[in-house]
């Protein structure tokens, strides 16, 4: 089913919308935004609930409470949102782009984020332990890079 392709953000079910996330955990980095410019500055250094190997939540029901500033995606603030990367699922589908071939929903298969390098798997730290400082020491740009690795058969 291609849902994504025939409906809007804002017309999706529950499932759809929360089946758009493909695991990827860029948007579990901490960020820096330029307050003049609001250009955003990803580190690798992962919020403490992530699961740095499985990139899920290790408390997704909870985040909010026991991380504040989690953010909660819903269709309404999608135009305010600069601090998503081009890979997700939810910015292309907001900039009227379609899905890439490693997106779960359209291979078919949650791993290929992983080996098409997309995810954050291998390439992040948590943040369990670490002054702000030392996470701004932290700062990288692949996490707003589109390139995945070459396209497997």
């Amino acid at each position: 089913m291609t849902f994504w392709k025939t409906k809007s953000l804002d017309e999706m079910t529950r499932k759809e919308w929360e089946s758009l996330c493909d695991g990827c955990a860029r948007c579990c980095l901490n960020k820096f935004e330029e307050p003049d410019t609001k250009k955003i500055h990803y580190s690798d250094v992962a919020c403490r609930l992530l699961d740095l190997k499985s990139c899920q939540c290790s408390d997704y029901p909870n985040r909010k409470k026991k991380v504040p500033d989690c953010l909660k995606l819903t269709p309404a603030i999608m135009p305010e949102m600069n601090c998503l990367p081009p890979t997700c699922a939810y910015r292309l589908l907001d900039e009227g782009k379609d899905l890439p071939w490693w997106h779960p929903l359209v291979s078919g298969d949650p791993k290929t984020v992983h080996t098409a390098g997309i995810s954050v798997r291998g390439r992040a730290v948590s943040e369990t332990g670490m002054t702000d400082a030392q996470i701004e020491e932290r700062i990288v740009r692949w996490p707003m890079t589109r390139k995945a690795k070459a396209r497997t058969r």
